[in-house]
């Protein structure tokens, strides 16, 4: 394919992405939106142009299965039901009678409200919004796929495997014969082989909803016929303390003020800082794992104990880690703020004898034994409003203000990869916010030799903060990858994290401006090949290398500045 076509193509998809942002914007500044309405259909045309690769399928008359299961992932159980989603800011639910309902793969609040309503409470920012409607829309795609299929054209009539699969999903219980029954009535619906319904209704069952596949379905299918028989339609609002809210720190702010504050109450805040931005387990693994759980593992090696402490049925195990780092400087704030951001805080000088896993300098002075400070992954815009937060002076009173000591902000993250798969890595020297003119250089303290020999390809480049790693598709990506932009990955955050450092450190002077950033990612996906998409299921085991190798060299340089 030439250049020309692919450009073409590519600034097809970027004006498709910009019309789904600015229909979202303006649904959003309106307050309320039906999808089968005028603007919902601008939304389905755009996302339909646009055919992400995350979404397979969605564009072709057959159900896209493996982006049913990545956004069944990502939104509340239960919302395939609600023909009202109302998004709200937080507004005291949890202070109410409803349960909390946590999708298992994107940490925010839902609340079934009644038979009809779902709210989502959104603390984290537009992103999360965005996230939230491109889910949605193609939730609604799907529906409408369904409907076409089973209702009789002219009629108000639907098909006999409609009337089969209604009648599955009545029964309290199903035998095996009954369910492959209904699932052969499901595959002629969907447009699917029966092999692949099997499989989905496999992975989507549990224990306390066996049939949940067939009920999503059934669902689906429903609302969307119901909006064609009856007019009775479904809709998306929007709160008005969400839209009045929405872009004022609130959740970041109260978020840093109590991180300060507890820096404070142990006199941290003169110290010098490390931020890193990770996860909530491979900087503890790395700094007390071998000596929390030597003995049990005293033949593996750092790598095998690290593999057994990812497995979800080693909860004991983690816990040993968890209470031996406690004792040794370890502190834990788990987050109430709303960001759902839980921070770790180690404080180097607390450590026991022979305590840690890294040799560093234990004789210096106390007042500069560096202080890590962990904080979990941030999402999209919020990674600006949170860390933007924190680097700003703590006011201890109305005319007193002190100045944090950070020493040096670390970002290690998954991202999608340009040129290779799971589980390689990439280092930035750049990042560059899709669809502006924005872009942040900088001296990344981490380089590609710090890597290499590790069995791990190692890219280095620049990288592209997308708006959202749903919207992605092959053309776009092709050209920033084939362009003289030198593209090597995708991800949410480095921009937001970037703007926050240069404005704090270049323009406000909160901090140093000689502070010292550290980027790594390693690659969750590979939008580029078919099949390698985050639809396409998790790292497993295969993150585990290259999350601890980052964090190695992270923790060796901050211990050895």
């Amino acid at each position: 394919m030439s250049k020309s076509v692919i450009t073409t193509r590519a600034q097809d998809s970027t004006n498709a992405i910009e019309r789904l942002y600015i229909t979202m914007r303006h649904l959003f500044n309106r307050g309320f939106y039906k999808p089968a309405g005028v603007s919902g259909a601008a939304l389905r045309q755009s996302l339909l142009q646009l055919r992400p690769e995350i979404y397979g399928s969605i564009a072709e008359e057959k159900a896209e299965l493996n982006g049913l299961i990545y956004v069944l992932e990502r939104l509340p159980e239960g919302i395939e039901q609600c023909r009202y989603i109302n998004l709200t800011s937080d507004e005291g639910y949890s202070s109410s009678q409803f349960k909390p309902i946590i999708p298992p793969k994107r940490r925010r609040n839902c609340y079934r409200i009644d038979d009809e309503q779902m709210n989502i409470e959104i603390t984290r920012g537009r992103s999360d919004i965005y996230d939230i409607l491109t889910h949605l829309t193609f939730l609604f795609i799907e529906s409408e796929k369904i409907s076409k299929r089973v209702l009789i054209e002219d009629t108000d009539k639907t098909i006999r495997d409609w009337t089969k699969l209604e009648e599955a999903t009545q029964k309290e219980e199903l035998n095996q014969k009954e369910r492959e029954v209904a699932l052969i009535h499901v595959a002629n619906i969907l447009g699917r082989p029966f092999i692949d319904i099997m499989a989905v209704h496999k992975l989507l069952s549990t224990k306390a909803n066996p049939e949940r596949f067939l009920k999503i379905i059934y669902w689906l299918g429903k609302l969307a016929i119901e909006e064609e028989t009856t007019g009775n339609k479904r809709a998306i609002t929007f709160s008005p303390m969400l839209r009045e809210r929405l872009g004022h720190h609130i959740h970041g702010e109260r978020w840093a003020n109590t991180i300060k504050e507890k820096l404070r109450e142990n006199n941290l805040l003169q110290r010098p800082i490390h931020i890193i931005s990770a996860n909530m387990h491979s900087v503890m693994n790395s700094l007390f794992a071998r000596k929390a759980v030597g003995k049990e593992f005293s033949d593996k090696t750092n790598l095998e104990i690290f593999e057994a402490l990812s497995i979800s049925q080693n909860s004991k195990l983690r816990e040993k880690v968890t209470t031996y780092a406690k004792k040794n400087g370890m502190i834990a704030i788990d987050d109430v703020s709303g960001t759902n951001i839980d921070v770790q805080i180690f404080d180097m000088a607390k450590l026991g004898k022979n305590a840690c896993c890294y040799e560093f300098d234990k004789n210096g002075p106390e007042s500069e034994k560096p202080v890590i400070f962990v904080m979990d992954y941030a999402f999209g815009e919020q990674a600006y409003e949170t860390i933007d937060e924190l680097l700003k002076p703590y006011r201890i009173k109305k005319n007193q203000q002190v100045f944090l000591n950070i020493a040096s902000i670390s970002i290690m993250g998954k991202a999608g990869i340009l040129e290779g798969g799971k589980g390689d890595l990439m280092i930035p020297n750049a990042h560059i916010f899709e669809g502006t003119a924005d872009n942040y250089p900088f001296v990344n303290e981490l380089g590609k030799e710090d890597f290499e020999g590790n069995g791990l390809k190692v890219l280095e480049g620049a990288m592209i903060t997308v708006l959202g790693t749903s919207l992605q598709n092959k053309d776009i990506l092709k050209f920033f990858h084939e362009s003289t932009w030198n593209v090597i990955g995708l991800e949410m955050e480095g921009v937001h994290y970037q703007k926050a450092i240069q404005s704090a450190s270049k323009i406000r002077k909160s901090i140093r401006e000689d502070v010292k950033v550290r980027y790594a990612y390693y690659a969750s996906d590979n939008p580029l090949e078919t099949g390698s998409t985050l639809a396409s299921g998790g790292l497993g085991t295969t993150g585990v290398k290259p999350t601890y190798l980052i964090t190695d060299k992270i923790l060796t340089q901050i211990l050895n500045s």
